[in-house]
């Protein structure tokens, strides 16, 4: 009898400890806005908030948008399981404003500033909608999004600023909706022409506010969620022979995390970029897993415009399967 005791209770103990626990974050709001942006950003796990080359947007920071070389357009689509979309859009340009004189006689830009504009659209379909007795009447669909702007300023060969404005809107069912503003800054410092510094602070302020009034009546109420706010610090080292772009970066948040992630980007011919990385290690919570990842970009020039497509296959855990984001890119 004491024996089987033993056994029951040792069996219990292994399934309790087993489970993985989770942080606070996960019932956080604005996950889909955490999950990545594109095919080279996620295909690099995230990394890059300290990577000034290549085609760039500000939703890894603002203060990147001055580096951009001639006017980037950037389109993506994520296939996902489970009836989920995610979809980006993004447009960033570089102005050259005025012109001073070195003393060596030659011109350069009095100023460069950047300017970066874009969408991340998420949604569920497919929701069985069904009455109180449990018949299906038709269906539901989810649709969350952020619309971005963010601008920067070079103040010199090595320092930029940048603040990017981001605008949510949230259309939960029916009568049910949520909006918000908040806003993200950030800093870049390149120590020389191989090594750089990022530091940036994400979802200043951004929450959602939901009033079911119109829905429940006199039974509704309003209540508001706090996005949780991000903190991160990069580094990028740019490799000339071969042509490798290595970096790293690591986020607090005030939702229980410490992540750490990294990439590589390898630029093995001409118009053929392979990259590898791995997003979500937690190193305050070893339980949850990472997100390992790899794609590639292929580049074909037509005249003055670059066409690119970009391909990222992303490891979800606890997903019937993984993700795969295709993009298209223009440069002019």
């Amino acid at each position: 009898m004491i024996r089987k005791i033993i056994i029951q209770i040792l069996v219990l103990s292994s399934l309790v400890f087993a489970q993985a626990s989770t942080s606070e974050i996960s019932s956080m709001p604005g996950a889909f806005s955490r999950m990545g942006f594109g095919a080279r950003g996620t295909g690099m796990g995230n990394a890059m908030s300290a990577v000034k080359e290549g085609n760039l947007v500000s939703y890894y920071n603002p203060a990147l948008v001055p580096f951009q070389e001639g006017n980037s357009f950037q389109t993506s689509y994520t296939f996902l399981s489970l009836d989920r979309s995610l979809n980006f859009l993004n447009f960033t340009k570089r102005f050259e404003l005025g012109k001073k004189e070195n003393a060596d006689g030659t011109t350069k830009p009095r100023s460069v500033v950047g300017l970066s504009v874009g969408l991340i659209n998420a949604g569920v379909s497919n929701i069985d909608a069904r009455d109180s007795e449990g018949r299906k009447t038709g269906g539901l669909s989810t649709s969350e999004n952020q619309f971005f702007i963010a601008v920067a300023n070079r103040f010199s060969e090595k320092l930029s600023i940048g603040i990017a404005f981001k605008f949510y809107y949230y259309k939960l069912y029916q009568d049910v909706t949520s909006s918000g503003l908040g806003f993200d800054l950030g800093a870049l410092y390149s120590l020389n022409n191989e090594m750089t510094l990022s530091f940036m602070v994400s979802d200043i302020n951004s929450k959602y506010e939901w009033d079911t009034g119109k829905l429940y009546g006199a039974n509704g109420n309003i209540t508001k969620n706090k996005f949780p706010l991000l903190k991160k610090i990069g580094f990028s080292y740019k490799f000339n022979e071969p042509k490798i772009i290595a970096a790293v970066e690591f986020e607090n948040s005030d939702g229980g995390t410490n992540l750490i992630r990294a990439g590589g980007e390898y630029n093995i011919y001409e118009n053929l970029f392979l990259r590898v990385g791995f997003d979500k290690l937690n190193i305050s919570n070893f339980d949850l897993p990472v997100r390992p990842s790899f794609g590639f970009s292929y580049f074909y020039s037509l005249n003055a415009l670059r066409f690119g497509i970009d391909y990222a296959f992303v490891i979800e855990p606890y997903s019937s399967s993984d993700q795969h984001i295709i993009g298209i890119n223009v440069n002019f």
